[in-house]
């Protein structure tokens, strides 16, 4: 890859397309993450429900992080037009 293409790559991923496709693939994981807890809750194991709720508190706040940097781009993100 060329420092052009990667230099692009790191722009996409703060642009707000790229945030809200990361939004997208946080979505997926909360499914994952609630399968786990339906096992773990069937299974009666405590420790594999706590590991699905510590993933699903990590999910949350990374969620909160993405979209408070999509707040923060506002209106001047020049991909949108």
């Amino acid at each position: 890859m060329s420092t052009s293409t990667v230099a692009k790559a790191k722009g996409f991923k703060h642009s707000k397309p790229g945030l809200w496709l990361s939004i997208g693939t946080t979505a997926f994981g909360a499914i994952g993450i609630a399968k786990d807890v339906r096992k773990a809750r069937d299974e009666s194991d405590t420790l594999k429900l706590i590991n699905a709720l510590v993933g699903a508190a990590a999910l949350i706040t990374g969620t909160a992080l993405l979209v408070r940097e999509l707040r923060r781009l506002g209106d001047d993100d020049v991909l949108l037009g």
